[in-house]
Formats: C-alpha cells, sequence, structure tokens
C-alpha cells in the first residue's frame, strides 16, 4: 500500500475517491489500486 502524506491529496487525483466507513477514511481508487489508503483507528473491538 502506498502510504499518502495526506489523504485530501487524494480526491485531486483521477479514479480516487474518499469514502468514510465504519468510522474510518478510506481512499478507494479505480485506476491506480497502489493509491489505496486508511486513516483512523475503529472503534472498540469486541
Amino acid at each position: 500500500m502506498k502510504v499518502l502524506s495526506s489523504l485530501k491529496s487524494a480526491k485531486n487525483r483521477p479514479g480516487c475517491q474518499v469514502v468514510k466507513r465504519r468510522g474510518r477514511v478510506f481512499v478507494i481508487c479505480k485506476t491506480n489500486p497502489r493509491f489505496k489508503a486508511v486513516q483512523g483507528k475503529g472503534g472498540s473491538k469486541k
């Protein structure tokens, strides 16, 4: 996984979108899957 310095910069990349799921921020990139990224810890584990 490529680590981006800022997930906001991924918004400007073609084919990339920033999605919030389960309290985490994900970057999903269809055109270049190298730019997948996750930010934020999830909730408490059971």
